[in-house]
């Protein structure tokens, strides 16, 4: 059964800790969305606040796609650039599935409804975002339209020794 996105629902107490919950869970089962396992919402919660925050000064948009049981599966986070000369574009951020429905195409439906999302937005014309080397999604982001526009070498510090490209991506929505 496909996910029901959601942009902009109301911030709710379930919302928020199902937020936290998903966060932690991704990051525990390896996902690059800020964190290195293991992690505790503890540690997640302060990261929460700051998009709870955004989304409260009008920065930020959340998409929240929920499964057929009403829980929170899948997020991801539009943000605005407050430079005048970057306002056409938007910034995709911690854009995430729950381990539990991986492998059921609900990423590329995430994408897809983020697209969709940002083309009702006034002025946009494209999405960027950004992802961690060394795991193969940009591989992933480009089967789901987006362009590599760019890798900064050595950006993100896994751990000491391992690390990773930043890499770039695009989608144009026009």
């Amino acid at each position: 059964m496909p996910l029901t996105f959601t942009l902009d629902p109301a911030i709710t107490p379930d919302l928020r800790d199902g937020f936290l919950e998903l966060w932690t869970d991704v990051s525990n089962a390896g996902g690059a969305v800020g964190f290195v396992p293991p992690v505790t919402a503890r540690d997640i919660r302060p990261e929460v606040v700051r998009y709870l925050t955004q989304l409260a000064e009008g920065r930020t948009r959340l998409l929240a796609g929920h499964d057929e049981e009403g829980r929170l599966a899948a997020t991801a986070f539009i943000t605005f650039n407050t430079h005048p000369l970057m306002s056409h574009w938007v910034w995709l951020y911690t854009v995430m599935v729950h381990p539990r429905h991986h492998g059921r195409g609900y990423g590329r439906d995430l994408l897809a409804a983020a697209a969709d999302a940002a083309r009702t937005l006034d002025g946009i014309e494209a999405i960027r975002l950004t992802c961690r080397g060394g795991m193969g999604l940009e591989r992933f982001y480009g089967s789901c339209g987006y362009k590599e526009v760019g890798r900064v070498p050595d950006a993100i510090r896994v751990a000491p020794g391992d690390d990773r490209e930043d890499i770039t991506m695009l989608l144009p929505l026009m």
